[in-house]
């Protein structure tokens, strides 16, 4: 299952308040079986029965302390013990039943799994514990009904607040995450207007300037003016996804696709791929790199695609050309001399959403095929 950190940390703190009510039902149905010692016909089995109680309830806390070990084998055997003492029940305390063994202690398995499954965990454990319940019992009076009725009510609400409250996390963190990004960005931003764009404007004029000394100046010009056009543009374009919170990868791409000089044939879906600002910025990024290397290393008037390709749970997108490819030892090189354009442009920048950055390449051209998932999980 796939978890955000957020969704853990919430979940972490839940089981934390379910093991101290594991332990106070626990003495409860300790307390309540001994009170209620002669309504056993096997005392042997009703005394099992509690220590099993004890003994899985110290196990399950120390299990569920830990995330990885809180597994869905774990909860489903929290259960499958719950639903298994109930179903003894009448074998250690007659026919007669009025009570089961286990009572209360239910809950814990419950919660769990309303706690981990949400609203759809706690109605499936409640209907399991509310089915064994029914099927020990000759007739169901009114105090059985009222059980009954907080198992099947009071899942589903534990889960349906456990939701709530993992899905204010995440937005709370989102929040966070976005003023801090915003505020780094502006300072990078006043960075690189005081520095970057001012050398690039100053490369553009005096390259125009010693156009008559060689050519090769003018050029020079021309590719710092470009980069600086593109740099603005990029700058102003994350000042609106920071403003808008989501941004129009389509309308993005398109817009990158017409400030680079390259002849690009872009191919999106026919409707807005909307992504949060921060992830289609930096995707956007990762494919400017892509396009970057087309006119370095085949040539400004090469022609390059770019596929975007929407999915539920991902978006795709492809860059190509059709150069002669990049030789198999010249990234292992790069990255040995310290040039990480490729590992840290393009390779990095999807890594850090969640995603893979993959290459295929050869006397055919160059394709890089980009996937992000639409949220940054980490798998449990």
């Amino acid at each position: 299952m796939l978890w955000s950190r957020p969704d853990l940390a919430v979940e972490d703190r839940l089981f934390r308040a379910l093991a101290i009510l594991r332990v106070v039902v626990l003495g409860n149905a300790v307390a309540l079986n001994a009170y209620r010692a002669d309504n056993f016909d096997e005392p042997v089995g009703g005394v099992v029965c509690v220590v099993v109680m004890a003994g899985w309830t110290v196990a399950m806390i120390a299990a569920c302390a830990d995330p990885v070990r809180r597994t869905a084998y774990l909860l489903v055997a929290d259960l499958g013990v719950a639903v298994g003492l109930i179903l003894v029940s009448p074998l250690v305390k007659g026919d007669d039943l009025r009570a089961t063994v286990p009572g209360f202690w239910v809950m814990g398995a419950l919660f769990a799994w309303a706690i981990h499954w949400n609203w759809r965990g706690g109605l499936v454990a409640g209907v399991a514990l509310t089915a064994a319940d029914l099927s020990v019992r000759s007739e169901v009076g009114q105090g059985n009904y009222g059980n009954i009725f907080l198992l099947l009510i009071g899942g589903p609400i534990v889960g349906f607040m456990a939701g709530s409250l993992q899905r204010m996390e995440r937005e709370r963190d989102a929040a966070v995450r976005q003023a801090v990004s915003g505020e780094e960005r502006a300072r990078l931003a006043r960075a690189v207007h005081d520095g970057v764009l001012q050398v690039l404007a100053l490369v553009q004029r005096r390259g125009a300037e010693l156009e008559s000394v060689s050519p090769d100046f003018a050029e020079l010009g021309r590719l710092a003016g470009e980069q600086e056009s593109t740099l603005r543009s990029l700058i102003r374009q994350q000042d609106v996804s920071d403003a808008a919170g989501e941004t129009d990868l389509v309308a993005a791409l398109e817009a990158l696709t017409r400030a680079v000089a390259l002849p690009v044939t872009v191919s999106t879906p026919g409707r807005p791929v909307e992504l949060p600002g921060e992830v289609a910025a930096e995707l956007v990024a990762a494919v400017r790199a892509c396009l970057d290397n087309v006119a370095t290393h085949v040539g400004h008037d090469a022609p390059a695609w770019v596929l975007l390709e929407d999915a539920p749970d991902r978006v795709t997108v492809t860059v190509r050309d059709e150069g002669p490819g990049i030789p198999a030892e010249r990234l292992p090189q790069a990255e040995a001399a310290g040039r990480l354009g490729v590992s840290q442009s393009i390779v990095a920048r999807v890594a850090e959403l969640g995603g893979t950055a993959s290459l295929d390449t050869g006397s055919y051209g160059t394709e890089w095929e980009l996937v992000v998932p639409r949220r940054r999980t980490l798998e449990r």
